[in-house]
């Protein structure tokens, strides 16, 4: 039977990593993030796994590398400055095609900036910030209950298609408490297995999925890791063929399977002459930026992207086909609107509501800028 509890939102985290399997947290203490931690510090023995804490971020996620490939589901957790300092590994993952988890509860930037207030400033940084041409598959939850339910898809995602998986909030939900039903059994997804002989076994050799098996150091299975351009044996290669042909299998792997990935809600558009796009806390404002504007006689309805990466193009187009205005609305200076602009491709006027000064967006601050758009007075 399904439980009720009052939970963090970091703290659901954490349970939603051990009901998805994780054995392995490698992590270093970073404010807003570190109640991860401390909780799987305590719980993750409990149930046969290894909790780390390494000397930095850097090292922390090169732990979750190293036990994902000895076969462990594996995570860590940081915030900004933490992230920055986590990209040249999330590279070599997405290269090496080693599945893991990297949660980043967001802060004000740049550098220390804030460290104990919201931000979406991340949001660019978890799509572009590791180098060179990667896949990425970025989640954003706006509630503690989905923090636990997504939390459990990144780790799914992540064995599903051997990439890192990010899921990504701010400060406000990492610590916000709610009541989270918890369910007594969780759907979850493990890496497939090699099914032929070690003898006959190639390491970067993927079926029509395009995600290769992965076998788990030990196994008896003999293979090369690298950062590096490499063959269908797993072997170093700079011939420019073999090169292009990884990246295209790294990309279309996820790409080929976007409606497993993709996750889009919409909610009062039927009729909606205005649509706020937002995402994570802000996503929450805004539904109440939408029932008070149709209180008000305004026409309004709400896009909330769940995925942010790869961004739900298809999704958005469709959904705004019949509004003539977008508010997109983020912590952050304007980081997600090009992509609203791509989407629409100029069938609706984008206009921006952001804030980036360590303070939430409010329902009422959206809702004047609802009443600008449609020539109300506030």
């Amino acid at each position: 039977m399904s439980e009720t509890q009052l939970l963090q939102g970091n703290e659901a985290c954490a349970r939603g990593a051990l009901a998805a399997g994780c054995s392995f947290y490698g992590g270093y203490p970073i404010t807003p993030s570190s109640e991860i931690a401390e909780y799987m510090v305590r719980e993750l023995p409990k149930v046969g796994g290894v909790f780390i804490q390494m000397e930095d971020e850097i090292s922390s996620l090169a732990a979750v590398i190293g036990a994902s490939l000895a076969g462990s589901k594996a995570m860590t957790a940081t915030s900004g400055p933490g992230f920055s300092l986590m990209q040249e590994h999330i590279g070599f993952a997405s290269m090496a095609e080693v599945p893991c988890v990297i949660v980043d509860v967001m802060r004000g930037g740049p550098s220390t900036g804030l460290p104990t207030s919201p931000s979406q400033g991340d949001v660019m940084q978890a799509r572009w910030g590791t180098h060179g041409d990667h896949p990425a598959i970025v989640l954003a939850p706006s509630s503690v209950g989905e923090v636990f339910d997504l939390t459990v898809r990144a780790f799914n995602l992540s064995e599903r298609f051997r990439t890192p998986v990010i899921l990504i909030y701010d400060e406000i939900i990492g610590h916000t408490r709610e009541s989270v039903i918890l369910p007594d059994v969780v759907e979850t997804v493990n890496r497939k297995p090699p099914d032929v002989d070690p003898a006959a076994f190639w390491p970067k050799e993927a079926p029509s999925d395009g995600v290769p098996p992965l076998p788990a150091f030990g196994d008896g299975y003999r293979f090369h890791v690298t950062g590096l351009s490499h063959d269908h044996r797993g072997l170093p290669s700079d011939d420019a063929a073999v090169a292009g042909s990884l990246l295209a299998r790294l990309h279309h792997k996820v790409e080929h399977h976007l409606d497993e990935v993709r996750q889009v809600e919409a909610s009062m558009l039927e009729d909606a002459e205005i649509a706020i796009l937002a995402y994570g806390v802000v996503a929450r404002s805004a539904r109440e930026a939408v029932i008070l504007a149709r209180e008000d006689g305004i026409r309004a309805g709400l896009i909330r992207p769940v995925t942010l990466w790869p961004f739900p193009h298809p999704q958005v187009a469709e959904l705004t086909r019949g509004v003539d205005t977008v508010i997109v609305s983020e912590m952050n200076r304007g980081q997600i609107i090009g992509e609203v602009e791509r989407a629409t491709a100029g069938r609706a006027h984008v206009v921006p509501h952001l804030r980036a000064d360590g303070q939430p967006i409010t329902p009422n601050e959206l809702l004047g800028t609802v009443r600008s758009v449609v020539g109300r007075s506030t």
